[in-house]
């Protein structure tokens, strides 16, 4: 039986009812339809094509699959961000940011031996400063005996093979959560850098080995290298904040440190960087670099990816990225609503960071990621 021109048995066109409807075609092209495909012969095929290359000869165990890797992840790779708080209990969590906690000077000890011990090579720290510290003026962010500077000393006595890094910014102190001096409502640069460099010398006093200035004011690296070199500081090193985004992951951070409240609805788009902005950062690295950075970072993290990419094949000197607290708190969220796999994730996300061109990355994941490559 057939019908429409199909036959039954063989579910093809009948050869009459193909042929008309195939009556435009000329008699090379009604050939070519109706022709057996042609063998592949690989002797005949050119070099580089299918089936002499199979990609995925290389991806079938997982032994070939590590031995071609062309990034690999290790505690090396990461600094661990660390919140540094005054008395009372010897740590409390942060609710936005679980698992992270400000810690008192002895607990911050504790969590740098682990670290220590993980092969982490530094941190990181962020001091939580009471409110009856801050001012309009900042000068808690320049006096010798601040909570920061008392922890770099602790640290490097207690764990001294740790690196430490410390920001050189004025958000901690001001009373209007700025990372500058604020004059008729304007952040002012040279008057705030004046202020930088007078912190930058308290720090480099109390023994840490990074200054990461990371306010973005204009021309801060190089004052502060001019500084540090003239008060005999030569081998502190500056980590600039080279490419730093007026960005909405910051959030956790400010709750954790305290900045959040005194900054409200304000923002700090007349001296961050505009996401929308690329070649700016490059300009920014630029300028960082001919002022005498040693390294430079790229903030925030993932979502930047591609300006970390252009800035390390650009300059071709140590180049870090941040993975923000509002990054750190998105996996954990989804982690904790069964939605995503958390060691995976954390370990994916790392590894991107090296794979765009980063020679390490601060995150808050360090030590759970140190200890899940020792597995």
């Amino acid at each position: 039986m057939q019908l429409s021109g199909f036959s039954m048995r063989s579910g093809r066109k009948t050869q009459k009812s193909s042929l008309k409807e195939d009556a435009g075609l000329t008699g090379r092209s009604r050939q070519a339809l109706t022709a057996e495909p042609a063998a592949v012969n690989p002797a005949t095929q050119p070099l580089g094509q299918f089936p002499r290359i199979r990609l995925r000869r290389n991806r079938a165990v997982d032994w070939s699959r590590r031995m071609v890797a062309e990034n690999r992840l290790g505690p090396q790779d990461f600094i661990l961000p660390a919140f540094v708080k005054e008395g009372g209990a010897k740590r409390e969590a942060i609710p936005a940011m679980p698992g992270v906690y400000r810690h008192t000077i002895p607990s911050l000890i504790e969590l740098a031996t682990r670290a220590a011990e993980l092969g982490i090579p530094a941190l990181a720290l962020f001091p939580v400063v009471p409110l009856e510290r801050k001012s309009t003026a900042a000068e808690e962010a320049f006096r010798a005996d601040n909570l920061c500077n008392r922890a770099v000393a602790a640290l490097k006595k207690a764990v001294p093979e740790m690196g430490l890094i410390c920001d050189v910014a004025l958000d901690p102190y001001t009373d209007h959560g700025h990372d500058g001096l604020m004059q008729g409502g304007v952040i002012v640069n040279d008057e705030t850098v004046d202020v930088l460099i007078r912190q930058a010398l308290a720090q480099a006093d109390a023994g840490v080995d990074i200054v990461a200035p990371s306010d973005m004011m204009d021309g801060r690296v190089g004052r502060i290298r001019d500084a540090l070199d003239a008060a005999g500081y030569q081998r502190v090193q500056i980590m600039s904040y080279a490419a730093k985004y007026a960005s909405g992951f910051y959030g956790p951070f400010r709750e954790a440190v305290g900045s959040k409240s005194a900054l409200g609805k304000g923002d700090k788009r007349t001296y961050q960087m505009d996401p929308a902005n690329g070649d700016e950062a490059i300009r920014e690295c630029a300028l960082d670099v001919a002022e005498g950075a040693d390294m430079l970072m790229v903030k925030p993290g993932l979502p930047y990816l591609d300006i970390l990419h252009r800035v390390k094949q650009e300059f071709r000197m140590p180049v870090f990225a941040y993975q923000v607290s509002g990054e750190y708190s998105m996996v954990k969220a989804a982690a904790a609503n069964g939605w995503l796999d958390n060691n995976r994730v954390v370990l994916e996300s790392l590894l991107c960071f090296k794979r765009a061109g980063a020679d390490g990355i601060l995150t808050y994941s360090a030590i759970e990621a140190a200890e899940l490559l020792s597995e």
